[in-house]
C-alpha cells in the first residue's frame, strides 16, 4: 500500500484551543456496546484508548434522554451513571494523549419503545419506513407521537443538560448530530416534517429547532466546545430533503457567525457544488467524512486517497469510520504506508463483546487468523 494521505494528514490542528496532533479524525460510530441502563462499559473505555493516536475522536452517538434513544445497549449521557461511565472512558483516553469529543444524538422516529420504554416523537407522526433493531430483533417501527412546542422545548433544554453533563464527563466538547435522519435531520427534511407552524414548511421554520438547539448547547458550555454534523443529500433512515440544495446554505449561513469548534460534512465530495458553497459559507474548522459508500467494502487504501482530495478541495480535518474500527493504530497505518485490517462486516452492530470491537491487531502485534 502507498501513502496516499500524506503528509497533510500529519500535520497538527486546531479546534479552537483544543491542539490536534495529526488531521485525522475518528468518526462517531454506533457500536451498542453499552450496558442496557446507557452506561459506558470497560470494554468501551479499552475500545477508545486503542484509538487515542487520532488527531481527535468523536465518540459514538449518545442519547440526551430516555425518549431519544435508538437502539438497544446505546450509551446515555443523563444520569450520573452515564458521567460516571464516560468519565472512566475519557480518563483512559486522555491518559494515552486522546482528545474526545461526544456526539449527541436524539433518534426521534428511529426508535422503539422496546428499546427506550417509551413512544417515539417526531416532527411528525411519520413512521420509519424500515425495520428497527430491538432486543427481541428486528420489529417494524412504530408511528411517532408529533412533538408539542412543549416537547420542543424539553428536547432543547435535554441537550443542554446532556452537554453539560459531556463536560462534567471529561469531554472536550460535543457534536450536535443534525445528519443521518435523526431528530435534527428529521426537522430539516420535507418528508418528515410536514409541520403547519413555526418549525414546519418554509427553509427557515425548517433549521428552526436545529438552530435553537445548537445556540441553547452554545449558551451553556461555549462554542467553542460545540460541533455540528449534517449530512446533505443523504437518505438514510427514510430521508428525502426535498431542497438539499437550499436548506443546507441557509442553515450553515445561520451557524456561521456562531464561532462552533467545526462544521462535520457526512459524505463529502470536493467535486460538487454543494460541498464547495458550504466550503465557502463556513467560516470555521471543516470535518469532511468522504463517500467511501453505504454497505460496500473499504477501499483498500482506507480512504486515503479520498482524504487527500478533501483536504485538497478545502476541508481541514478528516473523519473516518470504519478504518479506525478495523485499524486502531490508523494513524501510524497511513503514516507508514503498511496495509490494513479489513472490517469484519459481521461483527458491526447488535453482537456486544470484543470480537470484532477490541481485537484488532496493530503493527506491533502478530497477525491475527478470523
Amino acid at each position: 500500500m502507498t501513502n496516499t494521505a500524506a503528509p497533510a494528514l500529519f500535520q497538527p490542528a486546531a479546534i479552537g484551543s483544543l491542539a490536534l496532533p495529526n488531521r485525522l479524525v475518528m468518526a462517531p460510530m454506533t457500536r451498542n456496546r453499552a450496558a442496557s441502563d446507557g452506561t459506558p462499559s470497560p470494554l468501551m473505555a479499552t475500545y477508545y484508548t486503542q484509538r487515542a493516536s487520532a488527531g481527535l475522536i468523536i465518540a459514538e452517538a449518545t442519547t440526551p434522554n430516555r425518549v431519544g434513544q435508538t437502539y438497544a445497549d446505546i450509551p446515555g449521557i443523563y444520569t450520573e451513571q452515564h458521567i460516571a461511565g464516560w468519565r472512566a472512558v475519557t480518563g483512559a483516553v486522555a491518559a494515552a494523549g486522546g482528545r474526545m469529543f461526544l456526539q449527541l444524538q436524539h433518534g426521534g422516529r428511529v426508535g422503539h419503545p422496546d428499546n427506550s420504554g417509551l413512544s417515539p416523537i417526531a416532527p411528525s407522526p411519520i413512521a420509519l419506513p424500515e425495520p428497527i433493531h430491538t432486543p427481541s430483533g428486528a420489529q417494524d417501527a412504530v408511528v411517532p407521537l408529533e412533538m408539542s412546542t412543549a416537547d420542543i422545548e424539553t428536547t432543547i433544554a435535554d441537550f443542554v443538560s446532556a452537554a453539560r453533563n459531556a463536560i462534567a464527563a471529561g469531554f472536550a466538547g460535543v457534536e450536535i448530530h443534525s445528519a443521518n435522519g435523526y431528530l435534527l435531520h428529521q426537522f430539516l427534511a420535507q418528508n418528515t416534517n410536514q409541520r403547519t407552524d413555526s418549525y414546519g414548511g418554509s427553509v427557515a421554520n425548517r433549521i428552526r429547532f436545529t438552530r435553537e438547539v445548537v445556540e441553547a448547547v452554545v449558551d451553556a458550555i461555549g462554542a467553542e466546545r460545540v460541533g455540528v454534523r449534517i449530512s446533505p443529500g443523504v437518505s438514510v433512515n427514510g430521508i428525502d430533503e426535498g431542497d438539499t440544495d437550499d436548506i443546507y446554505p441557509a442553515l450553515v449561513s445561520a451557524l456561521a457567525e456562531s464561532g462552533l469548534a467545526y462544521l462535520h460534512y457526512v459524505f463529502a465530495d470536493p467535486d460538487q457544488p454543494l460541498f464547495q458553497r458550504i466550503r465557502s459559507l463556513w467560516p470555521g474548522t471543516l470535518i469532511a467524512n468522504p463517500n467511501l459508500g453505504w454497505g460496500v467494502p473499504l477501499p483498500e487504501d482506507g480512504g486515503g486517497q479520498a482524504a487527500r482530495r478533501l483536504l485538497a478541495g478545502g476541508a481541514d480535518l478528516i473523519s473516518l469510520g470504519r478504518s479506525f474500527l478495523a485499524n486502531p493504530d490508523l494513524v501510524e497505518r497511513f503514516r507508514a504506508g503498511a496495509p490494513l485490517n479489513p472490517v469484519r462486516d459481521a461483527h458491526l452492530m447488535y453482537v456486544g463483546g470484543a470480537e470484532g470491537y477490541t481485537d484488532y491487531p496493530t503493527l506491533a502485534m502478530a497477525p491475527t487468523t478470523h
